[in-house]
């Protein structure tokens, strides 16, 4: 009956009821054309990149990637220290053998000294159980399941992030390779205009001046195509490091606008953000957790109710141990009252308010940074649509330059100084308007991976929040 009535009793917390901090930030994002459209973030990341082989690239990193590794072990780590903090709440049962053999001298009155050999073995099944009546154990272990559950969400911000560098290197590659085909069509073009000014200097009606000057721009595009392939093999160094692996990918096969939707990209309201970012998520996780410290010191100042029990049997030799009459048990019921620590207690209980202090800062500043993020990439996302249609306006007007340029240069109307100046104004719009497309869908890629597109509302290994863990490894 006691027993029952202390399990009924116990259950008790100290902890602060969790309330999530007020958002810091606006209610709605900055430059936000689709603020009542549902967030893009939602979306995941197999069906927000629809380039076949870009995929084939994440899923390589997803399952390669040594960042992923650690972030996976820090996650295994932190899910058996939560069984560790979780196993007190149970009683402990331990079998025991032991056995004692000597010999001892006893002086009786008349008698003398006496000496008799002393023999007794000992099996027992014994048991200890702390009663978690003020709730200091289980605030042990919801401390260490929140911060399972962040490090889990951490593993997921990690992820996120990787499907962002892939995706960026990936469109690096598609830019540097449409930028080498411009170079190498310009190339081209340059040579055969650089062999006939040469063939008419060589037969007297061109001048050596314009045959320099065609050299020079020439020699212009072959550097810049030897940087591009430079450049190119650099960023295929990084995605091989980013995937883990080997990689090659497939030259022309595919345009730089098929790697990432061209399309409305809605962030939803910043309130999403709480339930979509991993790391706010995280940063919410390990709030609770600094909440849970402090119920457990709070309940460090209570009394400690320990049970202890023991049954066996205890004979002087082997052969008897189990016989009648050898049987043996003890229970111990302890009740502890801390009276005088030197102020280690108050002290324990002041280091949890400050940390659970710093984790609601530290929440609010990983929101704030989430914002700024988004909103960025937002600003970004529209500067960089108009300034690719710009170029394109810019690109039209450069090619109908270098078109009657050349017409006036023909017609002797014009030095060639002119053609040069004209096609060196039409490579550069050419290369930057690529660039420039590149970094519109990047912006894309930065506003999906802001949001914590990707791996959004993915519960960490099927579990609820909510379960204790048992003994077995979680598979």
């Amino acid at each position: 009956m006691f027993l029952s009535a202390l399990l009924a009793s116990s259950g008790c917390s100290f902890a602060p009821s969790h309330v999530r901090p007020a958002q810091p930030v606006p209610e709605h994002f900055v430059a936000d054309p689709d603020a009542d459209a549902p967030s893009i973030a939602r979306t995941g990341w197999h069906d927000f990149f629809r380039d076949e082989e870009l995929r084939r690239l994440i899923e390589a990193a997803l399952a390669n990637n040594r960042d992923i590794r650690i972030a996976a072990a820090r996650v295994a780590e932190a899910r058996a220290a939560w069984r560790i903090e979780g196993a007190p709440l149970y009683p402990e049962l331990d079998a025991g053998l032991s056995g004692n053999r000597g010999r001892s001298l006893l002086n009786l009155p008349g008698a003398g000294a006496q000496s008799y050999d002393i023999k007794q073995v000992t099996a027992q099944l014994s048991a200890q159980w702390e009663i978690d009546f003020w709730g200091r154990l289980r605030s042990l272990g919801d401390a260490a399941r929140d911060r399972y559950l962040a490090t889990e969400e951490s593993r997921r911000a990690v992820a996120t992030d990787l499907v962002a560098q892939v995706a960026n290197g990936y469109l690096l590659e598609r830019e540097y390779e449409e930028r080498e085909a411009l170079a190498r069509q310009t190339i081209a073009t340059r040579e055969e205009s650089l062999r006939i000014l040469r063939r008419r200097y060589e037969v007297g009606s061109g001048n050596r001046l314009d045959m320099t000057q065609a050299e020079i721009l020439l020699a212009q595009a072959q550097t810049v195509l030897q940087g591009l392939e430079q450049d190119r093999q650099v960023n295929l160094n990084a995605l091989q490091l980013l995937i883990g692996q080997p990689i090659k990918i497939a030259s022309g096969s595919r345009r730089l606008a098929d790697a990432v939707p061209d399309v409305g990209l809605p962030p939803g309201l910043p309130s999403d953000l709480l339930t979509n970012r991993p790391d706010i998520v995280a940063a919410e996780y390990a709030l609770r957790a600094a909440n849970a410290d402090i119920g457990a010191a709070r309940a460090a100042f209570f009394p400690n109710i320990r049970l202890t029990g023991a049954f066996g049997s205890t004979s002087t030799d082997l052969d008897g141990l189990f016989a009648d009459g050898s049987r043996s048990w003890s229970f111990s019921p302890a009740i502890t009252l801390p009276i005088f620590n030197a102020g280690r207690l108050k002290g324990n209980l002041d280091v949890a308010k400050a940390r659970q202090v710093r984790a609601v800062a530290e929440y609010e500043q990983t929101v704030q940074t989430a914002f700024r993020d988004v909103s960025d990439a937002l600003v970004r996302r529209r500067q960089l649509g108009r300034q690719v249609a710009t170029t394109r306006t810019m690109l039209d007007a450069a090619r109908e330059r270098g078109r009657l340029a050349q017409l006036r240069f023909e017609n002797g109307r014009s030095a060639y100084l002119e053609v040069l100046d004209a096609q060196r104004g039409l490579f550069d719009t050419e290369q930057t308007l690529v660039q420039l497309r590149r970094a519109h869908l990047a912006s894309a890629v930065a506003l999906y991976a802001a949001l914590g597109g990707g791996f959004a509302g993915a519960p960490p290994f099927n579990n609820s929040p909510n379960t204790q863990p048992t003994g077995a490894d979680p598979k």
